[in-house]
């Protein structure tokens, strides 16, 4: 158990946050596997390079992440005055896709037999930085 005053605990877990612009998507319907394919494209490119890939990549992991990606901008933008981030400066510092829970569903075979479907989630982050 923590030592403190709740206050201070939560200060203290505060002034050790990750400082950079990020955005999280968590539930997204696609499976982490898939998901990674589309991250490890855009994984340390800066931030046009990497809407142009998503852009034309045919996945379809590839317009959910985009509009994540364009949520890190704007957040890069808009919640960090102090710092006045430049989209032209932005790159892609860190992304991965982290199992989320999996739908199960029944399948029905031949002779009565049930197969198993699980549509699996992931929850995707996205964390920038500038150069």
């Amino acid at each position: 158990m923590a030592k403190g005053h709740r206050t201070q605990i939560k200060r203290e877990r505060n002034a050790n946050r990750d400082a950079r612009p990020s955005a999280k998507l968590s539930y997204a319907r696609v499976s982490v596997q898939k998901a990674c394919f589309v991250l490890d494209a855009i994984r340390g490119k800066d931030v046009a390079t990497a809407l142009a890939i998503l852009e034309y990549n045919p996945r379809y992991a590839s317009g959910v992440i985009k509009k994540l990606l364009q949520s890190a901008i704007a957040n890069a933008e808009n919640n960090y005055p102090d710092k006045n981030y430049k989209q032209e400066n932005l790159y892609v510092a860190e992304c991965y896709a982290n199992k989320g829970p999996t739908m199960k569903r029944i399948h029905p075979r031949a002779q009565g037999r049930a197969y198993r479907i699980e549509k699996r989630m992931s929850h995707i982050t996205i964390v920038l930085d500038e150069r």
